[in-house]
């Protein structure tokens, strides 16, 4: 396996070009991967809120407990 330092000195070797392109390359496999997450976790939210494991709350009543929970961290 390589170390961050291997695949940074390879990656200077590069051309600025294909430096370029891996940047991009990787900034997109962060977010493809980042999305893939996101997804996961909602069909798990999901799947709970359809199991009943969540009451149905009211946007105003999801609000002031996030603003309570936010006074309660300072």
């Amino acid at each position: 396996m390589n170390t961050l330092d291997q695949v940074l000195e390879t990656a200077l070797k590069l051309t600025y070009e294909q430096q370029e392109m891996l940047i991009k390359i990787l900034q997109n496999r962060q977010r493809e991967n980042r999305r893939a997450e996101i997804a996961e976790d909602a069909q798990k939210t999901l799947a709970d809120f359809r199991l009943g494991k969540f009451q149905q709350q009211s946007a105003e009543d999801v609000i002031a407990d996030l603003r309570q929970s936010l006074n309660e961290s300072e």
